[in-house]
């Protein structure tokens, strides 16, 4: 097949949401498929344009078979609500034209990645001048997430919003998400049950493994055999709450034997950097290379993974599936009647969101009870192995776009 992939997010090095496409695309492409991406240069986590992409603005290059055209978008230095969508529509602007070029390639699946919904316009229109198959994969709904956190204000602003979103929802042959609760909300914004798809988030099952022996990081951050890590990695941005992770540290300053690492890169990372400051057992990782993905997870005795109330079952986090196949139990934030909540307490705990007070309790009962984090931990891979490895997700979302090669016929 000939697929076009449309993301905003798509890095040399991935990570967050452009991990999920750059691994689809090389996957994609190891599998015999044509491949093409137009995608904007390099920014996020950490919210600045990367240097080597600075200038020409619009450039072609070729990336583990794959081949990929970068458009320019403008990066605010803090992103914010209207920021947000200024950024993302400079990116939808300027990407249009690339798209369009494309339809003379004349792919047979067009699959949008959003964030960032302003880009599923372009999405839509390039696959019908094709005549290809119009998927939009939906990682969260950010529309809902930004609403609901304050980020665009005003009665009539979201209700034009929101009716915007359904629209563009309901034009697509496909829509796609992450999760069961996710693929319920699209029903409730209108879209056909048979046009929705379970896509889940994958792990790498062979690179992330349960470690036989020390992580290497122990011995660079200069631990000891008996200090415990609790660790988060990922984006640090607003809507998952980080700063509950400072809170419980700050609880559990007297335990010298338990240490708090909070890795990754975002728009909360200048908080985290003050409170570590006060704080000596919270410490403070950039992002790691990809490669050292397993050594970093492997890292943890258990997983942190706050998630703010504002964005829950709006959001499936994209790392937890990098924690289970890690092999280690997970300690969450969230209510109880969430998704996420139903996930995670199979493999491990979940206290109330933005209680610090509750996590570092848990905590302490996990670090208690080896047995019971070993047994945590191998359901956790286990669960990996059998439902979020990535071969399994990708050939399934392959046989999908070839059971609908035939255009389904979308609503005018």
């Amino acid at each position: 097949m000939k697929i076009l992939i449309h993301s905003a997010n798509f890095a040399p090095e991935p990570t967050g949401i452009g991990k999920y496409s750059g691994e689809m695309a090389e996957w994609l492409a190891a599998q015999g498929h044509e491949v093409r991406v137009v995608a904007a240069p390099p920014y996020y986590p950490a919210w600045k344009l990367d240097e080597a992409y600075r200038w020409p603005p619009w450039r072609h290059e070729i990336w583990r078979g794959v081949r990929v055209w970068r458009a320019p978008l403008w990066v605010p230095r803090k992103p914010g609500g209207l920021k947000r969508v200024l950024h993302l529509s400079t990116f939808a602007l300027s990407s249009m034209p690339v798209m369009l070029r494309q339809v003379f390639w004349r792919p047979d699946v067009v699959l949008t990645v959003a964030p960032a919904l302003v880009c599923a316009p372009a999405g839509w229109l390039t696959a019908r001048l094709s005549g290809a198959q119009a998927w939009l994969h939906v990682q969260d709904f950010e529309v809902d997430v930004a609403l609901q956190m304050g980020l665009l204000k005003g009665e009539h602003l979201a209700r034009a919003v929101r009716a915007v979103e359904s629209a563009l929802l309901k034009r697509f042959d496909v829509v796609s998400t992450i999760s069961g609760r996710m693929c319920e909300h699209l029903l409730r914004k209108g879209v056909a049950p048979e046009r929705t798809h379970l896509f889940v988030n994958w792990a790498n099952v062979e690179s992330i493994k349960p470690l036989t022996q020390p992580s290497t990081y122990r011995a660079e951050l200069g631990l000891s055999p008996t200090t415990y890590v609790a660790l988060f990695s990922g984006t640090l941005s607003a809507k998952q709450g980080l700063l509950v992770i400072p809170q419980a540290a700050r609880l559990l300053v007297h335990r010298h034997d338990v240490l708090f690492v909070i890795c990754g890169g975002g728009a909360m990372l200048p908080e985290l950097e003050r409170a570590a400051r006060e704080l000596p057992n919270l410490r403070l990782l950039p992002l790691q290379p990809l490669e050292r993905l397993g050594e970093l997870l492997g890292l943890a005795d258990v997983h942190l993974l706050p998630q703010s109330q504002e964005a829950e079952d709006l959001v499936l986090p994209s790392k937890l599936t990098g924690m289970l196949a890690s092999g280690r139990p997970v300690l969450a934030t969230c209510r109880a009647d969430t998704e996420l909540a139903t996930v995670v307490g199979q493999f491990g705990r979940v206290v109330p969101p933005g209680d610090a007070a509750a996590l570092a309790q848990a905590l302490c009962e996990l670090l208690a009870d080896p047995v019971q984090r070993r047994a945590l931990g191998a359901q956790a891979r286990e669960h990996a192995m059998l439902h979020l490895a990535r071969d399994g997700v990708l050939d399934l979302l392959v046989r999908r776009m070839q059971a609908h090669a035939p255009q389904i016929q979308t609503s005018p």
